[in-house]
């Protein structure tokens, strides 16, 4: 099993877009143990990937509490660099 960041990067090479909460139903069948596998921890490493290159902010909404949703994609640079670096 690969690292929680990095299946969170290559999630992004596979779907067309997607939020902390995308991220999180995608990933909890394998992930939901990990300490790390919070919302809050995921919203940051979304924004770390972003003010990496890797992912761009494709847009925003407001979920059913009112609140903010950021939505991120993978642009082919950035997926072509995550492929390059994370196999599997």
């Amino acid at each position: 099993m690969m690292a929680l960041n990095y299946a969170i990067l290559k999630l992004f090479t596979t779907i067309d877009e997607g939020c902390a909460d995308t991220v999180m139903d995608a990933l909890k069948g394998q992930y939901s143990t990990f300490t790390a596998f919070k919302k809050d921890a995921i919203i940051n490493a979304l924004m770390t990937a972003e003010a990496n290159g890797l992912l761009e902010e494709s847009r925003f909404d407001l979920d059913s509490k009112d609140e903010l949703r950021v939505y991120y994609r993978a642009h082919e640079e950035g997926a072509a660099t995550i492929n390059s670096y994370i196999k599997g």
